[in-house]
């Protein structure tokens, strides 16, 4: 609070302490029933001054024997504050008081500064951090005390039996179903899944697009989890951790030419039984009412209360982050930053078109921010979507179904010679070679996000690569998963790499998966979160 809401927020805080996490005051009257103002004031709301003593934060202070719960209270003050001069605000009074009951008050005199708001407009920046660091502190508390509530000791070691969304076929509806969920065998971690976020791979394989799409099957592989058990062998892990399923696994072996290379995060560890829907010894977890397999998808299966996956597809994460926001980087958000960062790395002062924005082409134009990219074009036929590609960094918007010229060509007359780095998020194959051709002559780079249809193939003239540009994809963008992924989701509890934008829609209950669905499909859903 200012002024005389600095007065109330230090007086709501000191006798509320229980409902605030923190607080903090510019140019406060900290003792009202000492200055003329209070003095005015309780007379004629209240009768007398005395009676204004519960309404003073120093006389409250000055009466504890002890400090509040608070580990501190910050106040800032200005020097040449008119109403300081004048006796009216006593910031002196409530450090003598708070001093004496050991209550620790961070009092800043800021030299040459008054009453204004742009006093205020000058330290903010320094008291929103201050009371983000405490909220962060408290929620994880919170997390922790959460997490330690699960008891899984009635389901170890036995068969689960929970809800999930079957997709028994391509194009239909997933089906709510009663499934069993196995226990896990050497080398296999289960977990109950406490969120999961719908990505358009899902949606890809269920729309029967996918080569390697096996029914029935549980769809979902973006997800925030909590381990119930572990296999034999197992020591990544343990119950009660918190854990996001990747489905690019990292097996760390030193005879791994994969893992041990920095070029690359494809581990081919359990590549061949996951692209088979079945766990790395070729069974599946899975079983229905009926006692029939159920296939696993991309080595996760998350479209299910509980689900088992391999260890090396589990990446430990802190329990500070909740997991409805922590299960975005198992796919889309980590795919977009890691392309920017990892697979092109991008450079101060570059040049960016970024084609497509839904959430990955929203995380590429994030991450092409972070990095000092100078220009960044952002690409769609909606143009709904471009306030928040501004929002996050987007220097030009095209819409590229009004422009009379190929899209590329546009571009290239944007830029001169285009852009030095561009990046597919569409997964149509003309897009990808629109941008290439919108690639820097003699040192562009095309970076392809985007999943193609199966039996799709890419094509350009061959003059666009004699001529220097370069193309290359990615594939979760280049992040080895339980090395990084860690790294990523610390950087989001830390501030640094905020995520809250890319969800755009909430659903509870596994039952509810359909309807996330639903709102992807509708156009103006980033990622739709369903908790469990």
């Amino acid at each position: 609070g200012h002024s005389m809401g600095g007065h109330g927020a230090l007086t709501i805080a000191i006798k509320n302490p229980s409902d605030w996490v923190s607080v903090s005051a510019f140019s406060p009257i900290c003792n009202p029933t000492a200055c003329p103002w209070g003095e005015k004031a309780f007379t004629a709301y209240l009768g007398s001054v005395e009676a204004g003593k519960d309404h003073d934060a120093t006389a409250l202070l000055s009466v504890m024997t002890e400090p509040t719960k608070f580990d501190n209270i910050l106040i800032d003050q200005g020097t040449s504050d008119e109403f300081l001069a004048k006796n009216q605000l006593l910031p002196e009074k409530l450090v003598e008081a708070a001093s004496k009951c050991g209550q620790k008050v961070s009092l800043n005199m800021r030299e040459g500064f008054d009453h204004s708001y742009y006093f205020i407009a000058s330290f903010i920046e320094d008291h929103v951090a201050f009371h983000g660091q405490h909220l962060r502190k408290k929620q994880a508390e919170l997390l922790v005390i959460a997490s330690s509530m699960y008891d899984f000791s009635a389901t170890v070691g036995k068969p689960i039996e929970c809800n999930a969304m079957v997709a028994r076929g391509p194009k239909q509806p997933l089906t709510l179903e009663k499934i069993t969920v196995g226990t896990p065998k050497a080398g296999e971690v289960r977990v109950k899944v406490m969120a999961n976020a719908l990505c358009h791979t899902d949606v890809y394989t269920l729309d029967g697009h996918d080569p390697e799409g096996i029914f029935p099957c549980i769809l979902g592989h973006e997800a925030g989890c909590v381990v119930e058990s572990v296999g034999e062998g197992v020591e990544s892990v343990k119950p009660g951790d918190h854990v996001i399923p990747c489905y690019t696994p990292q097996c760390a072996k030193s005879s791994c030419i994969f893992c041990m290379s920095p070029k690359t995060n494809l581990c081919p560890e359990i590549r061949g039984t996951q692209g088979q829907g079945v766990m790395p010894d070729a069974t599946v977890r899975f079983h229905d009412k009926d006692g029939k397999p159920i296939y696993h998808f991309m080595g996760c299966s998350t479209m299910a209360e509980y689900t088992v996956l391999a260890e090396i597809s589990c990446a430990k994460i802190s329990k500070e982050l909740p997991l409805e926001k922590a299960c975005l980087f198992g796919c889309g958000v980590s795919t977009g930053l890691g392309a920017v960062w990892n697979t092109c790395k991008v450079e101060r002062g570059s040049s960016v078109a970024v084609f497509g924005l839904g959430a990955v082409g929203l995380a590429v134009i994030q991450g092409a921010k972070a990095v000092g990219a100078s220009r960044i074009i952002a690409v769609d036929i909606n143009p709904d979507k471009f306030p928040a590609a501004v929002a996050l960094g987007a220097t030009d918007t095209v819409d590229s179904s009004k422009i009379d010229k190929p899209v590329q060509a546009h571009i290239v007359d944007m830029t001169k010679w285009g852009v030095d780095f561009s990046f597919d998020c569409t997964g149509i194959v003309s897009v990808m070679r629109a941008a290439l051709e919108c690639a820097h002559r003699g040192w562009g780079t095309s970076c392809v996000i985007g999943v193609a249809a199966s039996g799709h193939e890419i094509s350009t003239r061959p003059f666009q690569l004699v001529t220097g540009r370069t193309w290359k994809g990615t594939a979760f963008g280049g992040f080895k998963s339980r090395e990084d992924v860690p790294l990523l989701v610390q950087q989001c509890i830390d501030g640094t790499l905020p995520v809250d934008h890319f969800i755009t829609h909430n659903f509870d209950g596994v039952e509810h998966t359909n309807s996330a669905i639903d709102a992807l499909h509708g156009g103006k859903c980033l990622r739709a979160v369903v908790r469990y």
